[in-house]
Formats: structure tokens, C-alpha cells, sequence
């Protein structure tokens, strides 16, 4: 859990650069692949996670402008990857500025729950990193290589040496 802003913020950026790799991976077409016909888009999910940031984080009181236009989904892969890097760099702006350590052990109502600030912060980037699992399954299925998030992909694999890559 995080003690401090400068722990939150380190977590966040990290994990926001994995996030903007596979978002840069993408293509315009790949973002209609479903998960199946009724189903979310990639581009709608890439699109729901990045626009949830300054949503979710205003509705703990961090003060954030909302994403333009959030409503309707970009056909632009590279829009959706440029508006991931601005929110998330605003987010952590918003964050060091409105918050202090001590806020970050604070409590309030979370989805019918009491949890702490730094609670709260860690269910943004979960939610992120849920999504972003997501994005990697539909990547594959649109025929791109996904981004090795937390390890190598498939391919990455057999790039360094491994005849049989783990499963």
C-alpha cells in the first residue's frame, strides 16, 4: 500500500508507460475487434480506461478537467494513445498537487465501502491493469503482437533464444 504520494506516483507512472506501450501498438482497425458480437470494442475499452481517470479521481475529490469529447469512442488509435499520456500525466499532477501523505491514509465511501485514499488510488490502477489484460487478449485476436506487459510476449520469447516458450 502506498505511505506516501511520491510511492503512489511511482507505481503510476510505471505502470502508465506499460499502459501507453500497448496502447501504441495499436492500429485504427484493431480497434473494432470485439470480444465477441455484442461485446465492447478494444477501441471502446481502450477508450472507457483512459476517460474513467479524471472521472474516477473526481469522484474522490481530485480536481480534474474531463477527457473532450469522452462520450464517443476516436476511430484513431494514435487519439486514444495520446489522450491515455495526457490524462495520466495530468492525473499525477492533480494528485501531488491536491494530496498530501497524510490524505492518502484519509477514508471514504468507495463502491459501498470505506477505504482509504491510497485504497482508492491502487483500484484506478487495477482497474487500468484489468482493462489493459483485456487489450492484450483482443491485440492478438486482431492479428497484431501484443506488448510483453509484465514479461516477454510469444514472440519475444523466440527473439531471445527460447525454442519453447512458456504456455
Amino acid at each position: 500500500m502506498y505511505v506516501t504520494v511520491t510511492d503512489f506516483i511511482k507505481e503510476w507512472n510505471r505502470e502508465a508507460m506499460l499502459t501507453q506501450k500497448v496502447l501504441d501498438g495499436l492500429t485504427d482497425d484493431s480497434l473494432k475487434q470485439q470480444v465477441y458480437p455484442e461485446g465492447r470494442t478494444l477501441g471502446r475499452i481502450a477508450w472507457h480506461f483512459t476517460t474513467n481517470i479524471p472521472d474516477y479521481l473526481s469522484h474522490f475529490g481530485v480536481r480534474m478537467q474531463r477527457a473532450e469529447n469522452e462520450e464517443n469512442v476516436p476511430s484513431s488509435a494514435k487519439e486514444i494513445a495520446d489522450t491515455f499520456k495526457k490524462l495520466s500525466e495530468e492525473a499525477e499532477l492533480a494528485i501531488e498537487q491536491q494530496w498530501t501523505d497524510d490524505s492518502l491514509s484519509q477514508t471514504q465511501k468507495a463502491f459501498g465501502r470505506e477505504e482509504t485514499n491510497a485504497q482508492i488510488l491502487m483500484g484506478l490502477i487495477k482497474h487500468i491493469v484489468h482493462h489493459r489484460g483485456q487489450l492484450t487478449i483482443l491485440i492478438r485476436q486482431a492479428g497484431l503482437k501484443p506488448f510483453g506487459v509484465y514479461g516477454p510476449s510469444k514472440e519475444d520469447w523466440v527473439n531471445l533464444g527460447v525454442a519453447n516458450p512458456p504456455q
